[in-house]
């Protein structure tokens, strides 16, 4: 089978032919159906080798479902055919946050050779791919196409808003900074679990006006004036949780001016900025925190939220061989929501 692998550090990945993987004890072969893209990936195929400890080649992508192929040997409980998405962290399977299903903040994380499926063990990005079963969520109904950019862009918003959510209370306000793949996945979630009011923040009207779509009260441009606008949509008073897509530089700092008192301003993606803390850089117990991933529940989850029509992915397809294109869109901002790999056909 071909398989789009990372064969070195700060080179291009390329299409390569490999076995197809068997699987061992207590795993199942999953034939892939959806592969999300993700921005992540741009950042490993750019460290410079010794960054991170993953050995090489490996196949990309993290964001995966399909259907079930073959059970290895002692597998039961599933049945060949069944669609499943994949949970993306490996941890060690050992340690207690890993035994409680948060294998994305493992404790022996550094200890580990590789992080998860298309991050050091090999991805979606092939036609198959062993899984062990207990990463295994049942797809119901659901797409796997459509479903395979919930495993990770939907996850992680989903957990970063699930943290916060004794802070959206009826008559609050969230603000999202960057509403492309992720932060559409964001909206929703905002929309469908808290009483808040949601304003997104972007450089692009197009991705406002999806935002709005998609139940954002409020659209916002990124510049000069945003602070004073989101200020103005929460009556001076700031946000009880911003989510900041992004991670840079300006979009934290925008989030530090706009958070509340005892609000939360959460770093979601990686955009490698740095804040300049002091004891009055942000509101009195305003807390500052980044996250990663989610659990294999709230996975569960996000997928229950899919299933009853709450949250949907904007996706758009790709053939295994246009993997490169799909990266290349991403890194240009052209895409619109997520694209998704077709390895299955």
């Amino acid at each position: 089978m071909q398989a789009y692998q990372l064969v070195g550090w700060q080179q291009p990945p390329e299409l390569r032919d490999v076995p197809t993987p068997e699987p061992g004890p207590g795993e199942v072969l999953v034939r892939v159906g959806g592969a999300g893209v993700c921005h992540s990936d741009l950042h490993i195929m750019e460290f410079p080798e010794g960054q991170l400890p993953y050995p090489l080649p490996f196949t990309l992508g993290h964001e995966n479902a399909g259907w079930i192929e073959a059970l290895g040997p002692g597998v039961t409980g599933w049945e060949v055919g069944a669609p499943v998405a994949v949970y993306g962290p490996w941890g060690c399977a050992r340690c207690r946050t890993c035994r409680s299903g948060e294998e994305n903040y493992c404790e022996r994380a550094a200890e580990l050779a590789a992080a998860g499926a298309g991050l050091g063990h090999d991805g979606g990005m092939a036609p198959f791919m062993s899984v062990a079963v207990r990463r295994l969520v049942p797809l119901g109904d659901l797409d796997p196409v459509q479903a395979a950019p919930l495993t990770d862009a939907g996850l992680t918003p989903y957990h970063a808003v699930r943290r916060s959510l004794p802070l959206l209370v009826p008559g609050s306000s969230a603000v999202v900074i960057g509403a492309g793949g992720l932060g559409h996945m964001a909206v929703q979630i905002l929309s469908a679990l808290a009483p808040s009011r949601v304003i997104a923040v972007d450089v692009s009207e197009d991705r406002l006006d999806q935002a709005r779509r998609l139940g954002a009260e409020a659209g916002v441009r990124a510049g000069d004036t945003a602070a004073a606008e989101i200020l103005d949509h929460t009556k001076g008073r700031g946000a009880e949780l911003v989510l900041d897509i992004v991670g840079s530089d300006d979009t934290i700092a925008l989030g530090a001016s706009v958070v509340r008192a005892k609000g939360n301003l959460t770093v979601v993606g990686l955009g490698f900025g740095t804040f300049p803390w002091n004891f009055f850089g942000v509101p009195y117990e305003a807390s500052l925190a980044t996250t990663y991933w989610g659990s294999v529940v709230e996975l569960m989850d996000v997928l229950a939220l899919a299933e009853h029509g709450h949250l949907r992915a904007e996706v758009e397809t790709f053939p295994l061989e246009r993997v490169a294109d799909a990266y290349d869109r991403m890194r240009r901002g052209t895409l619109s929501g997520r694209a998704v790999i077709t390895p299955a056909g």
